[in-house]
């Protein structure tokens, strides 16, 4: 069988005489068929969805050149000296032809390093090189000049959009290989991509990577609740708090504990359900933050982001939009430190995603939504000072700088946070004792339980806790003695409460009955739930 070079095939072309055009066109047939046009199936991500991309290269003859095409980014542009580079250093030929690379779908904008290995098995295929590329398969991964793949970030989205299109394998790099699994394909773990090359000619077989199993990890690693000497009022927050996945504003002096009691929350929360974990993991993924070589995330992630954060940054944006710290926080908590130190305007963006649970992002490009079920911990002190209101210390701050300061938390914003509670100081006394308060371990049980009870209410409905009950569920979630209604609408008139704010009460009424595994709200349970809205009355009101 004869080869045919590009620039024979192309000094064929130029010969246009009418009595060898149908020899012509033999010629050009015969070059087809050994390999000047080949497409490989790969995958890209926008936001959090995956999608499939079919790389195709076509090697024609002209003076060299290559080109990408297909909406790439500059990442992706520059995956020609990559791919050059790493075809040279494993022995392979760089056609030295016109080379054209198309990704498609073109409508959509092609971000990352991910195509450098299907662009190069594309380039092999496509020049006579290599044969027989499955169908059914999608290849990903960035090239190092030597021809080892590397990780690349959104693996998980991917081969979730690869398994809904149907295909059934996937080459990705060794230490994207766990991610990949558990989206429940065959994955293949890629260190180089020779490696690729020798599987696909049935020269040296790559073992598909095993499922690690989804076992969810208690956060271990945080500090225990029985540090905490004094503040059962505050302790007591927290646990409904985490029971019910309530936001939770914690006011107090400097020193009273508010971030050592925020920063154990984590100990009291239920583990992530695989289902949460999943949703998790494509966020981590596609931010870049998702550990090398892990599989899920295994456990609720705790944001902290610094008050001088910007609004992208906490909701999400960039040109190709990314989550920002609401999103990261998802399934997990949210703590933001001196709450008045944020700006204003960053702190307002936060209304729609503690309502919907949900922040969509719009660039010129498109828009992206992420989920960001999130609990929200706010700390804050209650003037500049600290002092005000403080039992031993007297506040220095003007009524005007009081009121500056606290002016800062919108009431739009507050009555979005469910429980408003002040951290009192704590005596000598308490600070002495040799041991503080219950553990976490135990906290957690009743926690745990109260959980169950929600998990088995709102069974086929998508709601995991009692803060994500709608309104309109909450008549029938929430029956209540005559004696709780009578007081709740005390509450209501006397307060001033919002619709908001009475949604919220009984949800917090609802966790609270949780705890105590009573299915009807009883008095005491509107009682303690009214209670942490009295806070604003006595600080933002009062000044």
């Amino acid at each position: 069988m004869i080869n045919f070079s590009p620039y024979n095939v192309n000094s064929l072309l130029c010969k246009k005489p009418e009595k060898d055009i149908l020899k012509e066109q033999s010629f050009v047939e015969k070059a087809v068929d050994v390999g000047m046009f080949a497409t490989v199936n790969s995958l890209g991500v926008y936001a959090l969805s995956g999608f499939v991309v079919e790389v195709e290269a076509d090697v024609s003859g002209g003076l060299p050149q290559f080109a990408i095409v297909g909406l790439p980014d500059s990442a992706v542009k520059e995956s020609a000296d990559r791919v050059r580079s790493a075809l040279k250093n494993l022995a392979f030929t760089w056609p030295v032809s016109r080379i054209t690379v198309n990704l498609a779908p073109a409508d959509i904008k092609k971000s990352g390093a991910v195509y450098d290995l299907p662009v190069l098995l594309a380039i092999l295929c496509a020049s006579g090189q290599l044969e027989g590329l499955p169908k059914d398969a999608a290849f990903l991964g960035e090239l190092s000049l030597d021809g080892q793949v590397r990780g690349v970030s959104g693996v998980l989205p991917m081969a979730l959009a690869a398994r809904q299109a149907g295909l059934s394998a996937l080459f990705v790099p060794a230490e994207n290989a766990s991610e990949a699994s558990a989206s429940g394909m065959t994955v293949y773990p890629v260190r180089s991509a020779l490696d690729v090359v020798r599987h696909l000619r049935g020269e040296q077989v790559i073992e598909p990577a095993k499922p690690v199993p989804f076992a969810a990890a208690m956060s271990t690693d945080v500090p225990d609740f029985s540090d905490v000497h004094g503040q059962p009022e505050a302790r007591r927050a927290m646990e409904i708090a985490a029971a019910g996945g309530h936001n939770i504003l914690l006011i107090g002096a400097p020193g009273t504990g508010k971030s050592m009691l925020a920063k154990r929350l984590p100990g009291i929360l239920p583990p992530l359900t695989h289902s949460e974990a999943v949703d998790c993991t494509k966020i981590y993924s596609v931010a870049g933050l998702l550990e090398k070589g892990s599989a899920l995330v295994t456990r609720r992630p705790f944001r902290a982001p610094h008050h001088s954060v910007s609004a992208a940054g906490l909701a999400g944006g960039g040109t190709i939009p990314r989550p920002g710290e609401v999103s990261l926080a998802h399934n997990g908590v949210l703590f933001l430190d001196e709450l008045p130190e944020f700006r204003r305007d960053v702190l307002e963006i936060l209304r729609q995603p503690m309502e919907d649970g949900q922040v969509t992002v719009s660039r010129v490009s498109g828009s992206a939504t992420f989920p960001c079920q999130f609990m929200l911990v706010a700390a804050m002190n209650p003037c500049p000072c600290g002092y005000f209101g403080h039992p031993t210390r007297a506040c220095t701050c003007s009524s005007g700088a009081i009121n500056r300061y606290l002016q800062k938390i919108s009431g739009p914003l507050l009555d979005r946070i469910d429980l408003h509670v002040e951290v009192a100081p704590v005596n000598y006394d308490e600070l002495r004792k040799e041991s503080g308060g219950e553990c976490s371990a135990d906290i957690l049980k009743r926690v745990c339980a109260a959980r169950s009870i929600q998990t088995e209410r709102y069974k086929g409905t998508g709601i995991s806790c009692n803060a994500q009950l709608p309104t309109s569920m909450l008549r029938d979630a929430c029956p209540m003695t005559s004696e709780a209604e009578s007081i709740l609408e005390a509450a209501f008139r006397n307060l001033g409460l919002s619709a908001r704010a009475y949604d919220r009460v009984l949800r917090v009424s609802r966790t609270i009955a949780d705890l105590e595994a009573s299915e009807k709200l009883e008095s005491w349970h509107i009682s303690e739930a009214v209670q942490y809205r009295n806070l604003d009355r006595k600080y933002w009101y009062s000044v």
